[in-house]
């Protein structure tokens, strides 16, 4: 029998950021993970504290970021790994209403310090722009990718590590502790993406789940060294090769690619871009999306050993190491969970 402090259930970012929590204050864990969630592996993984479509301040970015970018310093430093790619977005205007509007977001509260009142003018042949550009400051891309199989594999080499489906007829509990196959927990953390679907405890919850996909394209022409925003979000990688994003599908529930897809964000590329690309790949998974974009965070009704993290939506990189805080604040020091991400606020 192995004794641990928390079983975690999900090695997305949320697991991992809950993770991340837990070895600061020296907890010992293990995580159970099978690899079926993609939504992680698959997002852009911007961090942006700015909602271009509507020019409106993202939920508590200033205290996400706050948190988040030495969180993902420090990983970088652990595991050896580049994770903090610092890049500023650029939001391409299509008429002078954007500009105009553009200025007024610049006078708001909780965007004065992100947005100024400027349009950039920008010399690119294979860019249709018009009407200039809106920069944003304080943005960057994390590389979930890199994030997450690096410490999948620091789990792996500590024997933390358990690959396989979480099998929930297995959990079983008494008032001191909870128990797991050959394994007793003080608590158990479900961090499972849209996987909660499954979950017999937390099912209940409003877990709509939101299909994304993502293309990459090769276009030698392009040559732009920042993200770009327009009918699309276009991410820069290495070797002219750019990330096309992201689609919203809210009834296909698979993370199978789709040609609808691929249509539809090859339509909004090529309204802003005029140059020539290859489209290289093309990938898609289930975002954790939850009926009012607020992130499910909490303790189960009359199993208290028992405590979700999901619902991270489409701005996991941002809101991921706030809401494992907040979660690992409310288990151990008794500090309630923000009301509006307490699953308690679907009791009623």
């Amino acid at each position: 029998m192995k004794n641990v402090d928390y079983i975690v259930v999900g090695s997305g970012l949320a697991g991992i950021m809950f993770c991340d929590v837990l070895m600061q204050h020296n907890k010992t864990f293990v995580v159970v993970d099978d690899g079926s969630q993609k939504s992680s592996m698959v997002a852009g993984g911007l961090y942006n504290p700015v909602v271009l479509k509507r020019f409106t301040p993202v939920w508590k970015s200033k205290e996400q970021l706050e948190l988040a970018l030495p969180r993902y310093k420090a990983l970088e430093k652990q595991l050896d790994v580049q994770l903090d790619y610092k890049i500023p977005v650029y939001r391409l205007f299509a008429s002078i209403e954007e500009q105009n509007n553009w200025f007024l977001a610049s006078d708001k509260a909780g965007l004065s310090e992100y947005i100024k009142p400027e349009i950039h003018h920008i010399k690119n042949t294979s860019i249709k722009n018009d009407f200039g550009f809106g920069k944003v400051l304080h943005t960057g891309r994390i590389d979930t990718t890199a994030l997450i199989n690096a410490f999948k594999n620091e789990l792996r080499n500590n024997h933390q590590l358990i690959e396989n489906p979480f099998d929930y007829n297995a959990v079983s509990s008494n008032q001191d502790i909870v128990n797991y196959n050959n394994i007793e927990a003080k608590h158990i953390v479900f961090a499972e993406g849209f996987g909660l679907k499954q979950n017999p405890f937390f099912n209940h919850l409003p877990l709509k789940g939101t299909k994304g996909e993502l293309l990459t394209i090769n276009a030698p022409k392009l040559n732009i060294d920042f993200v770009l925003k327009s009918g699309a979000f276009l991410i820069p990688l290495q070797n002219d090769n750019y990330i096309v994003g992201a689609t919203y599908e809210w009834e296909d529930k698979t993370n199978n690619i789709t040609e609808t897809a691929k249509n539809e964000l090859l339509e909004k590329l090529k309204a802003f871009i005029n140059c020539d690309f290859e489209v290289v790949n093309q990938v898609a998974g289930m975002r954790p999306t939850v009926i009012d974009r607020r992130p499910l965070v909490g303790q189960h009704d009359t199993n208290k050993h028992l405590f979700v993290l999901n619902g991270l939506g489409t701005r996991g990189v941002m809101i991921a190491p706030y809401v494992a805080k907040q979660l690992f604040e409310y288990i151990e020091n008794g500090i309630e969970v923000d009301s509006e991400i307490n699953i308690s606020r679907f009791n009623n």
